[in-house]
């Protein structure tokens, strides 16, 4: 069995012609691979991980909803630009049917899965975390997709809201 790639930095697009979110990503060789992900899917994954961040936020005294605004606010504004990861080959890409979420105390390991086995594992620490799921729930925004999964302390994202972005995870 091959060993899955780590991705290093990910560009996360809303692509109408597939109504689905690709996830473009980068491992440390520069090696890249295409995940699609689906609305039924990711709808399944984004309150796993709000819900972490709001129990994390509960150790940190951050409980409120206001105080989840603040935070994530401020990892979105954080959030520097990178040149968008540029898949190289279709043969590269593969339809993620589940997601195996691995929490730790400061951050998630995503482990994408296809029909074929462990295509490729996404760590994001807290913050990188915020501002991929404020890169998502803003494709959903590009997809006229329904926001009743997102909880309200994303609230409305400014600049994440019309483009694809790419997050640098170090």
């Amino acid at each position: 069995m091959r060993e899955s790639p780590e991705l290093q930095r990910v560009t996360t697009e809303y692509v109408v012609t597939e109504d689905r979110i690709r996830l473009s990503g980068a491992t440390a060789d520069d090696q890249t691979v295409v995940l699609w992900l689906t609305q039924r899917l990711l709808n399944l994954l984004a309150p796993q991980l709000t819900g972490w961040l709001e129990r994390q936020g509960a150790s940190e005294v951050m409980d409120s909803e206001l105080a989840q605004g603040f935070a994530q606010e401020a990892a979105e504004a954080s959030l520097a630009a990178e040149p968008a990861v540029q898949a190289a080959s279709p043969a590269g890409a593969w339809l993620i049917e589940s997601v195996d979420i691995h929490i730790g105390t400061d951050g998630v390991v995503l482990t994408f899965k296809s029909e074929e086995g462990v295509v490729a594992n996404l760590t994001l620490m807290t913050q990188a975390l915020r501002q991929w799921l404020g890169i998502v729930r803003g494709q959903y925004g590009v997809g006229g997709w329904p926001k009743d999964v997102w909880p309200t302390w994303m609230g409305e994202t400014h600049a994440l809201t019309a483009k694809p972005s790419t997050t640098a995870l170090h």
